[in-house]
C-alpha cells in the first residue's frame, strides 16, 4: 500500500517506562485492570526498528512521499516538486524532483539527490532506481559508507542490489576533509571501478593505484579490501624490518578466510642474508575441539647451509566419545624444530618455539563414576648451546594416572586417592642416572571443619612409591627401590570483620590468622634418583603445604609450624579488595634431612619471613609486592614490586623491580602514552580526523646487577586519524653473550588495510594493557545516522 502526502510527516514512537507511568496515574482504573490480574501490554519490537530489516518484511512496507507540489494518477505514477522526499523503510531519496511509478517501482529523481541507505550516504545529479529491489543507477555521486567512514567520488554508480554496487572511475579514502581549497586526503585510492559487497564486507578495485601523500605507492590490476570488520581473504599489511643478523626482513602476510570457523593465514618472509622463509598457521574451531598449526620452512639457510624448519601445534578436545571409554577428553601439544640454533635465530617465530625446551605433550582422559583416568606420552626436544648446556628433562612415555576424590562421606569425612605408573627415560650420559619405571600411590583422608568465621582441618595421608631401574644403582647396587612416607597435618584459621575509615573512606577490614602444621617422619630417599622431583617456590601459594618439593620423588621430613595473617579492605557496597596485606613464617622444630642432589640439610629453625602486598586504593592506581625476607641478615632474599598506572584507554605506564639475591636484579618498565601529553598539547583518544597524533610505546629490561639491557622494545606510532605509521626497534637475548635485534616499519590504511602484522603482535604480546589504536567495539547504527 502507498501513501501520498502534501506537506506532512509522521511519526512512530514507543512509550518509555515513565510514559507507562504517567499513563496510570492519569487512567488508575486501566492500572487496577492490571493489577487485578489481566496482563499489561508488551512492547514488541517492530521490523522497521532492525539494522537489517529481513526481506518478507521490506515487501510489506508503505512507502511515504511528500513535497510542496504533489500532483499523479493513483496506482500508476506520483511527480513531486521542490523538497521531494520518497521513505520506505531503511531507504529515503531526496530531491528537487522526483516521480515515482508505482507499477514497476520505479524512482526517478534530479537535482540535488541524496539517498540514505541504512546510513550509507549517495549524493548526485541524477537516480533512476527501482526502490524495493534496490537496483539502478546513479549519475555523478558522492558517497560515504556507514561502516568504516569511507567516502569518495565517481562518475557513476550502477547499484546491483540493496547489498552491492559497482562503482565507476572512483576514488575511496577514509580522511575526512579539513577547511581550505588545497586540502587533499594523506591516501586515496584511485580505480577504473569499485566493486562493494556489503553483505561480504569487501570492497574489489580494478586498475588501481594507491596514493600516500601524494606519491604512488601501490598499483596493481585488482586488489580486495575490507568495508568492515568480517573477516575476508586478502593480504594483510606487509611489515619491513632489518635484522642484525638476518638482514633485510620483508613479510607479505596472506589472510584465507576458509570458513565462519576456520581460518589460514600465510606468512612468507623474504631474509636478503637468509633466504625466503615460508610460514603458516591454521586455525579451526569446532563445537567439541579447536587448535592452532603454525609451521616454518626456510630451504637451504646460507647462514647456516642447511634447511630450517619449525612446528608448533595446539589441538584441544575436551569433549570426545571414545570407543570403550565414553566420555573423554584429549589434548595435543607438538613443538619441534630443525636444529638447536632455532630459537637463537628465529626467536619470534611461535612463542612456543623460542624455549630452549620443547614440549610434545599428549593427553587423554576418561571417567568411569567418580574415578578420572589419564594416559599422557610427553617427550622434549632440547635444544643445547656449548656455552650453557642444560640437563634434560626426563621423558613420560606413557603415564597412566587414576584419582578418585570424595567428599560428604559419613562423619564429614573427606578422602582424596591418586595411583600413577611413569615410565622415565632421557639420556644417561646427561643426567647421570638410569632411566626407569616408576608407579606410586596417595591415599588422603581429613576432616574439614568449617563456619563463616573460622575453619580447622586435620589430614592424614600415605605415599608410597616403587621403582624399577634399567641398571643398577651405584650408590647400593640395587636394581629397585621402595619407599613408604606417612604424613599428618593441621590446618586452622580465623576470619573477623570489623567497619573501618581510612582516608574518608569507609571499607570492612578483615583479620584471618591462620596456623598450619606439618608431621612427616625421616624416610631415606636422598640416594634415589630424581626424576620429577624440584624445590617449590617459597610464596603464599606453597608455604601452607605439606610437601616442600613438587613432583613424587622426594616427599620432605617436616615437623614444623607455618604461622601468618592476612588483613584486608573490602568495599562495604560492593565487596571490591581496596587492598591486601600479608605474612608468613615458618617455625622447624627438626631439621629437614631429605634433599634434592646438591643441596644440604635444611637446619635453620626459622625460615625467612614472607611479606605480601596488593594495593587499589584508587581505580588508575595498582601495586602489588611480595618480599622474602632473612631476619638474620637483614636483608630481602627475593623480592618482587610492582605498580601500574592506568588513568585512561591508551595511557598506561608499569613497573616492576625483582631481585633474587646473589643471581638477578632487573627492572622492568612498560608503557604507551600520548607524547603530546608528555610535552604539552592536545589529549583524549585516538585522532578521529587526520588530525595527527604520536604515542611513545615499549618496554625495557635493565638488570641491575649486570648493568646491560636484557631485553628491549622501543617504538613510535603515529594516528593520523586516517592511516596509521609504525616503527619498533626489537632486543631480545639470544644466549649468554649474543642477542637478536631489528627494526620495525609498519603504515596502516585506516579502513582499507587491516590488522595483524608482526609489528601490531610484538607490541600486544611484550607491553602491559598495549591496546590497538583503532579497535572498534561496537558497529555504527543506520539509526545514528537517519533522515
Amino acid at each position: 500500500m502507498h501513501h501520498v502526502r502534501n506537506k506532512a510527516s509522521i511519526a512512530r514512537f514507543a512509550l518509555s517506562p515513565v510514559a507507562l507511568v504517567v499513563a496510570g496515574l492519569l487512567h488508575p482504573a486501566a492500572a487496577q485492570e492490571r493489577a487485578d490480574g489481566e496482563a499489561a501490554p508488551r512492547l514488541k519490537a517492530a521490523p522497521q526498528l532492525r539494522e537489517d530489516i529481513p526481506a518478507d518484511a521490506r515487501r510489506e512496507l508503505p512507502t511515504f512521499v511528500e513535497g510542496d507540489r504533489v500532483q499523479g494518477r493513483t496506482d500508476l505514477e506520483t511527480i513531486v516538486e521542490g523538497n521531494a522526499v520518497l521513505r520506505r523503510g531503511d531507504t529515503v531519496i531526496r530531491a528537487r524532483r522526483l516521480e515515482y511509478h508505482q507499477p514497476d517501482d520505479l524512482a526517478r529523481a534530479t537535482g540535488d539527490v541524496r539517498i540514505n541507505k541504512a546510513g550509507n550516504i549517495f549524493e548526485g545529479t541524477l537516480l533512476e532506481l527501482h526502490v524495493d529491489a534496490f537496483q539502478g543507477f546513479f549519475n555523478q555521486p558522492r558517497y560515504r559508507f556507514l561502516q568504516n567512514g569511507a567516502y569518495g567520488e565517481a562518475d557513476r554508480i550502477d547499484f546491483l542490489d540493496e547489498k552491492r554496487a559497482v562503482i565507476r572511475n572512483a576514488t575511496y579514502t577514509t580522511c575526512q576533509a579539513r577547511p581550505g581549497p588545497s586540502w587533499m586526503p594523506d591516501w586515496i585510492l584511485r580505480a577504473a571501478s569499485i566493486s562493494i559487497n556489503q553483505e561480504e564486507e569487501t570492497g574489489v578495485a580494478e586498475n588501481a593505484v594507491l596514493r600516500f601523500k601524494g606519491v604512488p605507492i601501490l598499483g596493481v590490476p585488482s586488489i580486495s579490501f575490507p568495508t568492515g570488520d568480517k573477516r575476508k581473504s586478502g593480504v594483510l599489511p606487509p611489515t619491513i624490518g632489518i635484522d642484525n643478523k638476518s638482514g633485510l626482513e620483508l613479510t607479505l602476510p596472506y589472510y584465507w578466510n576458509i570458513a565462519p570457523n576456520r581460518d589460514a593465514t600465510l606468512y612468507p618472509t623474504l631474509m636478503s642474508r637468509r633466504g625466503v622463509d615460508l610460514g603458516a598457521e591454521f586455525r579451526y574451531l569446532e563445537p567439541g575441539y579447536n587448535g592452532v598449526v603454525r609451521g616454518n620452512y626456510l630451504p637451504n639457510d646460507r647462514l647456516r647451509d642447511r634447511d630450517r624448519w619449525g612446528i608448533a601445534a595446539l589441538h584441544t578436545q575436551p569433549n570426545v566419545v571414545l570407543p570403550g571409554l565414553g566420555a573423554s577428553s584429549l589434548s595435543l601439544a607438538v613443538n619441534r624444530v630443525s636444529d638447536d640454533n632455532y630459537w637463537r635465530d628465529f626467536s619470534r617465530n611461535s612463542a612456543s618455539l623460542t624455549q630452549r625446551l620443547l614440549a610434545n605433550d599428549f593427553n587423554l582422559g576418561w571417567g568411569w563414576q567418580d574415578v578420572r583416568f589419564a594416559a599422557r606420552t610427553l617427550k622434549w626436544q632440547t635444544l643445547q648451546d656449548p656455552l650453557a648446556p642444560i640437563v634434560p628433562p626426563y621423558d613420560r612415555a606413557p603415564q597412566f594416572t587414576a584419582r578418585q576424590t570424595r567428599s560428604n562421606l559419613p562423619g564429614g569425612l573427606e578422602t582424596f586417592v591418586e595411583g600413577d605408573y611413569t615410565r622415565f627415560s632421557s639420556d644417561p650420559l646427561r643426567t647421570l642416572q638410569p632411566n626407569a619405571h616408576r608407579s606410586y600411590a596417595l591415599a588422603q583422608l581429613s576432616r574439614p571443619w568449617q563456619a563463616p568465621g573460622w575453619f580447622f582441618v586435620p589430614k592424614a595421608q600415605l605415599h608410597t612409591r616403587h621403582y624399577t631401574f634399567d641398571d643398577r644403582l651405584a650408590s647400593t647396587g640395587r636394581g629397585n627401590a621402595d619407599v613408604t612416607v606417612p604424613t599428618l597435618s593441621l590446618d586452622s584459621g580465623l576470619v573477623m570483620e570489623r567497619p573501618t575509615t581510612l582516608f574518608g573512606r569507609s571499607f570492612v577490614q578483615t583479620l584471618e590468622p591462620r596456623a598450619f602444621y606439618v608431621y612427616t617422619p625421616f624416610r631415606a630417599q636422598n640416594q634415589l634418583p630424581n626424576y620429577d622431583s624440584g624445590l617449590n617456590d617459597f610464596n603464599f601459594a606453597t608455604v601452607y603445604t605439606e610437601n616442600s618439593f613438587g613432583g613424587n620423588d622426594r616427599i620432605a621430613d617436616n615437623n614444623l609450624l607455618t604461622v601468618g595473617a592476612t588483613t584486608r579492605l573490602l568495599d562495604p557496597d560492593t565487596g571490591a579488595e581496596a587492598a591486601k596485606f600479608a605474612i608468613a613464617q615458618r617455625i622447624r622444630f627438626k631439621d629437614q634431612r631429605v634433599v634434592l642432589p646438591g643441596q644440604e640439610p635444611v637446619s635453620e629453625r626459622l625460615s625467612d619471613i614472607l611479606f605480601g602486598a596488593s594495593v587499589t586504593f584508587v581505580p588508575h592506581w595498582g601495586g602489588e609486592g611480595t618480599v622474602q625476607y632473612n631476619p638474620k641478615t637483614g636483608r630481602s632474599i627475593r623480592s618482587t614490586v610492582g605498580v601500574r598506572y592506568n588513568p585512561s584507554d591508551f595511557h598506561v605506564i608499569s613497573a616492576a623491580y625483582r631481585l633474587q639475591r646473589g643471581l638477578s636484579e632487573q627492572i622492568d618498565v612498560g608503557w604507551q602514552w600520548p607524547l603530546a601529553d608528555v610535552f604539552g598539547g592536545r589529549s583524549g583518544p585516538p585522532a578521529e580526523g587526520c588530525t595527527g597524533r604520536w604515542y611513545s610505546v615499549g618496554r625495557l629490561n635493565w638488570s641491575l646487577k649486570d648493568r646491560r639491557l636484557v631485553e628491549g622494545i622501543l617504538g613510535l606510532e603515529y594516528d593520523a586519524g586516517c592511516w596509521i605509521g609504525r616503527v619498533v626497534v626489537e632486543r631480545l637475548q639470544a644466549g649468554t653473550t649474543t642477542a637478536n635485534k631489528r627494526i620495525l616499519f609498519q603504515l596502516e590504511f585506516v579502513g582499507f588495510s587491516r590488522l595483524g602484522s608482526s609489528a601490531l603482535q610484538t607490541l600486544k604480546q611484550n607491553i602491559p594493557r598495549y591496546q590497538y589504536l583503532r579497535e572498534r567495539v561496537d558497529t555504527p547504527s543506520r539509526f545514528s545516522n537517519y533522515d
